[in-house]
């Protein structure tokens, strides 16, 4: 190879080179190699050959500040050699390897793998890796950009310049690596990517595992240092268990607000943010913690769900061996770990995803599929293997690198329909005409059934909110293989029936009962979530109607009827004492209100009905099963009265009266399934809850017949309460 062209020396200048090991490094020729070296900063360059440290040969400037070259005859393939660099005002020399001496690093078979799709450890391949190869430490890079006419890693170590790091492209799959010794672990980087049109975006790494704290966008190289877990006990367990038949009560919280410091832009760090949830949620019987998206956001006002960084923890609070120790302690303690997942879209903020290679990368290049106009982000396209396996592989990496015990998979609903959100006109038929996203529906699919291969144990819980068949049925029946599914239709008809005067809850009884016209279509979670607290929708207590009392009477009361209907239990952080304002993701949660004497009173029978609930098997064990309920009184809307049992095989019934008026309703019959003694176990209107004292210290059983039902016991059902009786 001659000099370096004048071409050649303009392209690394001006950060356009797009095969920089074909101009750098060693490159042999008939007699002899040249060798030349592009160093930021240099004023003299030596190579040393490692075989003998004391051949020593010294290089010439070349056609660019930092371009260094030399023939070197009698040599006839390329060496081992390191480099003696002199830098302008540093004293002596320094000792370093040549990025561009190294061999290319991801093997073929990884490569393949993310071609097809089915690479399911990419964050281990792509992303920056802090390593040592050949005996030399330094940070693997690796980034797909599969259009980009030139990427360049540009950090800390050389002052975010593009010029200086040009990467190696792997043609077959459009990826692009560097190995560069000179970056170490804690230095920020991003990569500078040239699009086929000539434009410059520098975008923050994908795949990266830790990031800047927002404001700042850049990627960090991340501690590879094994973290030593201490829940081997519970991941045991976890892996052998039936999840569906035990107790499921979530707590879910937005780590930012439920507590936040009060200086600006001040959060808690997941060290101690752990000890305190973890007491709370123990204090109250929940048995898993639910987080609003854990992954990078740069916006906290999108309180996660516009996710740019989907391997790289919420820097806000820690780093990720932080956020391991606090899902560690949890399991520690026995409580689980749910996170939302958002493989549905992503923002358009320039740093991250959008165009990434100044091409549609990510996101469907036709608008009508690729954009959600309401949210302003862009949709994955699910068409495209690697962004599949982009978003499989992140999913795998939660569960496998911080032991998450479950993923609740954001707006599902906005992934079926390619009508979504859309007019007529405004989105574009599948191949069979119809508005269904079948990749979509595919990739949810492989999701689910990735899932519960290679994670036995963990939960996948689906927001979907439209009657979509078979969300939860299993994927070799065309289900798409969810656990659960969050019944948004309970949630509404309760809230919306609640809200209703008492006087006018009669007119519209059908609310309260229409979801067991549904019950067993799907699993289901039922929520209680942040969604309905906040945009004016105002807190859960203040959706209620009439005085003080009342409100806390009727809070009471639906906390209550969420434990006793089929379904898993999630409650927002605030409604277990009765928060009085909507959820603020910049404000602290109002923790003083907990202390107050009323509102302790909603807490304490939240505690009560959620133990209730885990040690009874009849109101947990057959949530997915018919024989699991079975109504008594569901047609006495003139008195706005509800009554069911509640069963499971070999375990005692639990008998619940609703009474959702002010007025008592004294000696009123249910029937019951036997004679014999039956108690209250729990009553929402008892005075150690705030209540009235309406309660039922004896029951009076009557074996003649009621209905369809071999006996009765005739009861005194509380002013907007609800009471809980088995038999002795």
């Amino acid at each position: 190879m001659p000099l370096l062209a004048a071409q050649h020396a303009d392209e690394l200048a001006n950060a356009r080179c797009r095969d920089p090991f074909a101009v750098l490094g060693v490159h042999a020729e008939a007699d002899g190699v040249w060798l030349r070296v592009w160093r930021r900063g240099a004023i003299e360059v030596a190579v040393v050959a490692r075989e003998s440290r004391r051949t020593r040969y010294l290089l010439h400037q070349a056609g660019a500040p930092g371009l260094f070259e030399a023939r070197i005859p009698r040599r006839k393939q390329a060496f081992a050699y390191e480099l003696a660099v002199q830098i302008g005002g540093i004293d002596g020399e320094i000792i370093e390897r040549d990025p561009y001496s190294f061999w290319p690093q991801l093997s073929d078979f990884d490569l393949g793998l993310l071609r097809s799709g089915h690479h399911l450890h990419l964050g281990k391949v792509l992303g920056a890796h802090a390593m040592t190869i050949d005996g030399c430490a330094g940070v693997r890079f690796a980034v797909w950009a599969p259009n980009a006419e030139s990427v360049s890693v540009v950090g800390d170590w050389n002052d975010f310049d593009a010029r200086w790091h040009p990467m190696r492209l792997r043609p077959d799959c459009g990826v692009w690596e560097l190995f560069i010794p000179q970056a170490a672990i804690g230095m920020r980087y991003k990569y500078q990517i040239r699009g086929p049109g000539g434009e410059i975006r520098i975008k923050a790494d994908p795949c990266a595992l830790q990031a800047e704290v927002p404001p700042a966008t850049a990627s960090v190289i991340s501690d590879p240092a094994a973290y030593t877990w201490g829940d081997a006990a519970w991941m045991q367990a976890r892996a052998g268990a039936q999840p569906k038949k035990k107790p499921l009560a979530i707590y879910e919280c937005h780590l930012g607000s439920w507590d936040r410091r009060a200086e600006p832009d001040c959060w808690p760090n997941y060290r101690e943010l752990a000890p305190k949830l973890i007491a709370h949620l123990k204090n109250l019987g929940f048995t898993h913690l639910e987080l609003l998206p854990l992954a990078q956001h740069p916006f906290e006002g999108s309180w996660g769900y516009q996710v740019s960084g989907q391997f790289a923890p919420n820097s806000r609070h820690g780093s990720p061996a932080d956020l391991k120790w606090f899902i560690d302690q949890f399991h520690q303690a026995g409580l689980g770990v749910i996170i939302d997942y958002v493989p549905g879209h992503f923002p358009k903020d320039d740093f991250c995803l959008a165009r990434f290679d100044g091409t549609p990368t990510y996101e469907y290049a036709d608008p009508r599929e690729g954009e959600h106009k309401t949210w302003g982000t862009c949709v994955f396209n699910f068409r495209r293997p690697e962004v599949r396996n982009f978003l499989l592989a992140a999913a795998l990496h939660w569960l496998r690198e911080f032991h998450i015990d479950g993923l609740r998979v954001d707006a599902v609903s906005s992934m079926l329909y390619r009508s979504y959100d859309r007019q007529p006109g405004e989105w574009v038929p599948n191949e069979q005409g119809g508005d269904a996203n079948l990749e979509a529906v595919s990739f949810l699919q492989e999701l689910t059934s990735t899932v519960h291969r290679d994670c036995p144990g963990v939960l996948t819980i689906a927001e979907e909110s439209t009657a979509w068949a078979g969300v939860t049925a299993p994927t070799d029946m065309q289900g798409l293989g969810f656990d659960l599914k969050w019944n948004m239709g309970w949630m509404h008809d309760t809230l919306s029936y609640l809200a209703l005067d008492p006087v006018m809850r009669s007119g519209s009884h059908n609310k309260a009962t229409f979801h067991q016209w549904y019950a067993y279509d799907d699993a289901w979670v039922l929520p209680l979530s942040h969604d309905e607290v906040v945009h004016g929708k105002r807190s859960l207590i203040d959706k209620l109607p009439g005085d003080w009392w009342q409100r806390r009477a009727q809070l009471r009361q639906l906390l209550g009827y969420q434990i006793a209907v089929p379904g898993r239990k999630l409650l927002f952080q605030g409604g277990e004492f009765g928060v009085g304002r909507e959820f603020a993701w910049d404000r602290r949660l109002d923790w003083a209100e907990a202390d107050e004497p009323d509102r302790k009173g909603i807490t304490a029978f939240l505690r009560a009905a959620l133990a209730l609930y885990r040690d009874q098997g009849a109101l947990h064990e057959a949530d997915d099963e018919r024989g699991g309920f079975e109504w008594i009184d569901c047609e006495n809307r003139a008195e706005s009265l509800l009554a069911f049992l509640r069963r499971a095989p070999g375990k005692t019934e639990v008998l619940v009266a609703c009474n959702f008026t002010p007025i008592p309703r004294h000696d009123y019959p249910l029937g019951v399934p036997r004679g014999g003694v039956w108690r209250e176990v729990l009553n929402s209107d008892a005075p150690e809850f705030g209540g009235s004292g309406v309660l039922n210290p004896t029951v009076r059983t009557h074996e003649h017949s009621w209905g369809a039902f071999p006996a009765h016991v005739r009861v005194s059902l509380p002013p907007l309460g609800i009471a809980f009786f088995q038999p002795r």
